[in-house]
């Protein structure tokens, strides 16, 4: 079984399109139909249903899927061992983040990070859906909501509290609530995918309604709303901390209710190796995550 043969597969099952693959891995389309033909021929199943408009995986494509990934990673993994510089590092790294994770953390990396590994490439998908890392051949996912039983391989990056948070000018005209009985008269800005607010008290959780004017689908939109100055927000820390450093946005804290903690994770499938290019990502986030923090004490 070619390695060959397995990266137009995986290209395949990505882009769902004969064409789209054959252009990513610069290749003829015909090229790209018959080494899938002869990958089908010598396992004896058939991977793909192919039409004039769609491809899709066959059950026994899903099921062959992680092993290709397996077998792919073995070989980048066994190659990068045999080189001793890690400017050497090549190849896609596909990751997925939150929306505003990624174009606030993730994405003002990448140019250190592609500079330091000149043969790189990333490609970033930001949305705050929740994508199948396998299905869709993402080497990594980054996540901040709580983390769902799975068969992913999950590493905490940093801690990602909750934070209540306000303009100051909604501040000045309104009040700052100092507990929870008072937040009730608040005007609070709801993410509609998180009607109740989740509180510690006590060393419980307690999800309260919360009642506002605005509810929004998105958590950029409820942060830029809350810029605004159109009422109190609940967002992760990690979204909201270029405006609590520069004044846009002030923090808000309760005497009876804490906010509920978080964590940034790195999510991988599951499998026994991990890419150069995953590990050093890894890396240079967390040490760029770190520094952040560590500007922002200094400057408090």
């Amino acid at each position: 079984m070619l390695i060959a043969d397995l990266r137009i597969f995986l290209a395949v099952a990505t882009a769902r399109s004969l064409s789209e693959a054959s252009r990513k891995l610069d290749v003829m389309p015909m090229q790209v139909s018959r080494r899938i033909n002869a990958l089908e021929q010598e396992l004896g199943v058939r991977l793909f249903q192919r039409t004039t408009r769609a491809v899709s995986l066959t059950a026994e494509g899903e099921a062959f899927l992680p092993y290709a990934h397996t077998m792919v990673e073995a070989e980048e993994s066994a190659l990068e061992t045999l080189q001793p510089s890690s400017s050497q590092v090549t190849g896609l790294l596909r990751v997925t983040a939150p929306s505003v994770f990624g174009q606030s953390i993730v994405l003002p990396m990448l140019p250190r990070l592609l500079q330091q590994y000149p043969d790189l490439r990333v490609e970033l998908d930001v949305s705050d859906t929740v994508v199948d890392l396998v299905g869709r051949g993402f080497d990594l996912a980054l996540r901040v909501a709580p983390l769902a039983d799975s068969e992913l391989i999950a590493k905490r990056v940093a801690p990602n509290p909750r934070v209540l948070c306000a303009a100051p000018n909604y501040l000045r005209q309104h009040g700052t609530p100092s507990t929870l009985e008072e937040l009730e008269k608040h005007s609070c800005i709801v993410l509609q995918a998180v009607p109740r607010w989740p509180f510690v008290v006590n060393g419980e959780i307690v999800r309260r309604r919360v009642e506002g004017r605005v509810i929004i689908s998105t958590v950029g939109a409820v942060r830029d709303a809350a810029i605004e100055g159109l009422g109190i927000a609940m967002l992760a820390y990690w979204d909201v901390l270029p405006q609590l450093r520069d004044g846009s946005l002030k923090e808000i804290q309760l005497a009876d209710g804490e906010m509920e903690q978080l964590s940034v994770w790195a999510v991988t499938p599951t499998r026994q190796y991990v890419p150069a290019r995953v590990k050093l990502f890894l890396q240079m986030l967390e040490a760029d995550m770190a520094a952040r923090v560590r500007s922002t004490v200094s400057k408090s």
